[in-house]
Parts: C-alpha cells; sequence; structure tokens
C-alpha cells in the first residue's frame, strides 16, 4: 500500500469516527442537533468522506457527502444568525 493511499484510508476512517461519534452522542442527548460541535463534527467528517470516495471513484457517496457537508454549513451559518 502506497503512502498516498494510506493517507486517504486515514481520512476516511476518520471521517466515519467523527460522524459516528456525532450521532452516538447526539442518541445519547449528549450534543443536540442543533450543537456548534454536532455540526462541525458532521462537517468534517462529511468533507473527509468526500476526499476519500472521490480518490477512491465512489461518486454517488462523494456528492452525497457534498450535500451533508452543504446541510452542515448551512446548519451553523443559522446558528452563528441566531440572537444571542
Amino acid at each position: 500500500m502506497t503512502a498516498e493511499r494510506i493517507i486517504i484510508e486515514t481520512i476516511g476512517w476518520t471521517g466515519a469516527a467523527l460522524i459516528l461519534v456525532a450521532y452516538l452522542l447526539l442518541s445519547a442527548g449528549r450534543l443536540g442537533g442543533q450543537s456548534r460541535l454536532y455540526q462541525w463534527m458532521n462537517l468534517v467528517g462529511a468533507a473527509c468522506f468526500v476526499v476519500n470516495s472521490g480518490y477512491n471513484g465512489a461518486i454517488p457517496s462523494a456528492v452525497l457527502n457534498v450535500v451533508w457537508a452543504g446541510i452542515g454549513l448551512f446548519t451553523l451559518w443559522r446558528i452563528a444568525r441566531r440572537p444571542a
């Protein structure tokens, strides 16, 4: 396995871990769906999946995760605009 391939796989597994831990914390009631941390975990996790799936030619997965990241960005924007 090449160094490039190891890096891409590490990025993919990191994304998977972030999204799974975010969902676990949400399901356990430790984070809310509108929390910045939850949204950032999903956004970064999706970005990692875009890199991994794009590299591997899994275009449907890459597109899904671009949309997933977009939802996270939009939600973070809405959270930032909320009155204090």
